[in-house]
């Protein structure tokens, strides 16, 4: 036994209950002859998920199970916050999968210094972009733990071989050897990959989508939802104030019933490989498009631009697992200054997938009908716009005037 394996008393492992943990709870105790404590965090992925999770632990060798809800806090400070930062990768992401994984390493660092272990363990896969955000995560909060990461690590190479593992090691599972996709959820989204997936020439079949309608599905008659937002966050939906937890679920089950929020797209990996996936994620849809219809009113062009400028920003950095770092700070000072104005009401329409706005308005609008109308006004003479457009044209005309002399 090498001397990393030796020095390893405690880990406690990110556990879901699935195959893959499951089987790395023995595996750990057989090769760092270690005791194993099973973390849950509960981000929103549903009481299915989590129930029996605990006793499931215990059985297959965990000393202890700690579940620990973080929804309140994965809402308030990463969801909320990314939102506001104007946040989309590629185009098209909102993030769901990635937003999830800074809270959930910081909660199973502190449940890990709590307990005096000397290592944390993952079940990441070495092709994904989660071996990074987790592993630079915990090199922000506690570079004095190990890092454990048996599928970089052991010989098992498909699920038969981890199933034949458990059966070896008398651990009970509901796993089968087919799996036809891999899928994340939390409260925010559910994530869908592999299976027919893995050919971006396939249409996504209808068993891949788990909370959304298609469109073909959805309701005839649209439903309009008016948005109320206090600096950037949602506080009240149809005049109903609601809070963190309740307004992403609520707009999920609603945005849900009317095809909204899904994605189909092929992504750039952190690891440099292209991945395809898809993505449901109503409630966030129907939030952002509330946010852009806001800034519409409330950001001078300049201050929009560089809203745009910062989301692209934290888009690459919370794609990336950059999330315990100074540039995350700034750039989030930055959008949270901005966002101080994004306080007003937004209707949309939704139907049959799509997410329109209806109607705007905000104390903090720029918009005058007085300033924007084609009839006569007293704040803008229109003679005053040739002496403009002289001076903005100033550089094109010398150029012109360069070359031909």
């Amino acid at each position: 036994m090498s001397d990393v394996k030796q020095n390893v008393k405690k880990v406690v492992l990110a556990y879901s209950g699935g195959l893959d943990t499951s089987a790395i709870v023995p595996w750990l105790k057989d090769n760092y002859d270690c005791e194993v404590i099973a973390f849950v965090a509960d981000v929103g992925q549903g009481a299915e998920d989590l129930a029996g999770v605990e006793e499931k632990a215990i059985k297959s060798g965990a000393s202890s199970c700690y579940i620990v809800d973080l929804r309140e806090q994965f809402v308030k400070e990463v969801i909320y916050p990314t939102l506001k930062a104007g946040a989309v990768y590629e185009g098209q992401y909102l993030l769901g999968t990635s937003m999830a994984r800074p809270i959930i390493a910081r909660a199973q660092v502190e449940l890990a210094l709590k307990l005096g272990a000397d290592a944390l363990c993952h079940g990441c896969t070495g092709k994904g972009n989660d071996q990074v955000r987790f592993e630079g995560a915990f090199a922000a909060l506690a570079p004095q733990l190990k890092i454990i990461a048996p599928w970089r690590e052991w010989e098992f190479n498909s699920r038969q071989s981890l199933l034949n593992y458990l059966a070896e090691k008398n651990v009970p599972t509901t796993a089968t050897a087919t799996k036809i996709y891999s899928r994340d959820a939390n409260l925010f989204h559910i994530s869908h990959e592999g299976g027919e997936l893995e050919n971006p020439w396939n249409e996504p079949s209808d068993q891949v989508w788990m909370w959304t309608k298609s469109p073909e599905q959805a309701p005839d008659k649209a439903e309009y939802l008016q948005l109320s937002f206090e600096k950037g966050e949602l506080t009240a939906i149809n005049g109903n104030a609601v809070g963190a937890i309740e307004a992403i679920e609520q707009l999920n089950a609603i945005g849900s019933e009317h095809g909204v929020g899904r994605i189909d797209i092929v992504e750039n990996r952190l690891v440099g490989m292209k991945s395809r996936g898809c993505y449901e994620t109503p409630g966030g849809t129907i939030i952002v498009a509330g946010l852009r219809a806001l800034e519409s009113l409330v950001y001078d062009r300049t201050s929009l631009k560089y809203r745009e400028e910062v989301g692209l920003e934290v888009a690459q950095l919370v794609y990336d697992g950059r999330w315990f770092t100074p540039l995350k700070d700034a750039l989030f000072a930055a959008s949270n200054s901005l966002a101080e104005q994004l306080t007003g009401d937004i209707v949309v329409k939704l139907y049959k997938g799509q997410v329109t706005v209806a109607k705007r308005r905000s104390p903090n609008s720029l918009y005058s009908e007085a300033f924007a109308t084609f009839d006569g006004d007293e704040v803008y003479n229109q003679k005053d716009a040739a002496g403009f457009i002289r001076l903005y044209s100033l550089a094109s005309r010398i150029r012109a005037l360069h070359a031909k002399g």
